[in-house]
């Protein structure tokens, strides 16, 4: 499988898998699985990977997994499938060194958080993401103001995107009004849906992509929504989108690594352990994922 002309073109648009982390017993990083992982993705219809998100648990790696994680996605990935690893980190030099880690292994695109260590005002979260800009590689902003204390605003990601520091933004806040102040403010800005449970509201609004969790379980289903929802196709999304909801909201939800991890685990897929401190489910929560998870491959969704 090869990606799409305009996915080429535009490397961060489409669906891109935000990439759950397998571990071994001994909690060591399964590099094995990992690139098994992205194949068999690249193999079921998705558009590229985003490795080293919060769902591939970057914030409990070490520096040289972190970057091995990168590495072996690009050697996993097929011609023309994308990797746009996330960048985040604490400093802005931190971050730039993570994006040039990625242009050196061969991904086609970054995607950065704002500083995440403190609340931050307009000037440091410019000069954040022109050091980032720096790499060389184009940048897709996170605006993720639930688990950090920085809030991209429509405004804000239109002075990104004119300065030229940003081609596309995941749009994590959960409102999905601001899909249509973001096309008004930035009109060339690419739209990312950046929460599960939104696809279809944002989809309709005009995103551009989607960095997806529950894809990692249900790629073929998922794609469908997506491309579905951007088409404007109700009569194929709805029934879809009905069905994979109460599994795409757990996307929103603080045990998302687990609830995800434990879908893959139900379809086949190494999904397994979290590193701490993420927990295990409890048993309320496990029964839940795993009715949602039966029903949707009762359904016949994959």
């Amino acid at each position: 499988m090869t990606a799409s002309p305009a996915a080429r073109t535009r490397p961060w648009r489409g669906v891109l898998v935000a990439t759950a982390l397998p571990y071994r017993d001994d909690l060591s990083v399964d590099f094995d699985a990992y690139a098994d992982h992205v194949r068999w993705l690249a193999e079921n219809g998705v558009h590229g990977v985003t490795p080293n998100g919060s769902l591939g648990e970057y914030q409990v790696l070490t520096d040289e997994e972190r970057a091995k994680v990168v590495e072996v996605a690009v050697q996993a990935a097929p011609e023309g499938f994308i990797v746009m690893p996330g960048v985040g980190a604490y400093g802005a030099l931190e971050s730039r060194r993570w994006a040039e880690q990625a242009a050196e292994a061969g991904a086609q695109a970054v995607m950065a958080l704002p500083p995440n260590a403190y609340r931050t005002d307009e000037r440091a979260v410019l000069e954040h993401y022109r050091e980032i800009a720096k790499a060389g590689l184009p940048v897709t902003a996170y605006n993720n103001p639930i688990d950090t204390k920085t809030d991209l605003t429509p405004r804000i990601l239109a002075t990104l995107y004119n300065e030229g520091l940003i081609v596309g933004v995941k749009e994590f806040s959960g409102d999905v009004r601001r899909a249509y102040e973001i096309s008004e403010l930035a009109p060339g800005l690419d739209l990312m849906i950046g929460t599960d449970d939104v696809v279809l509201e944002v989809g309709i609004a005009g995103a551009k992509g989607w960095v997806a969790g529950y894809t990692n379980a249900f790629p073929r289903s998922t794609v469908a929504l997506y491309e579905a929802s951007v088409a404007g196709d109700l009569e194929t999304a709805l029934p879809l989108y009905r069905l994979l909801h109460p599994l795409l909201r757990w996307d929103s939800k603080t045990e998302f690594v687990q609830a995800i991890k434990l879908s893959m685990d139900i379809v086949g897929r190494k999904g397994g352990v979290c590193r701490p401190p993420r927990q295990p489910l409890t048993a309320e929560q496990e029964q839940a994922v795993r009715a949602a998870t039966e029903a949707a491959l009762e359904a016949g969704l994959a």
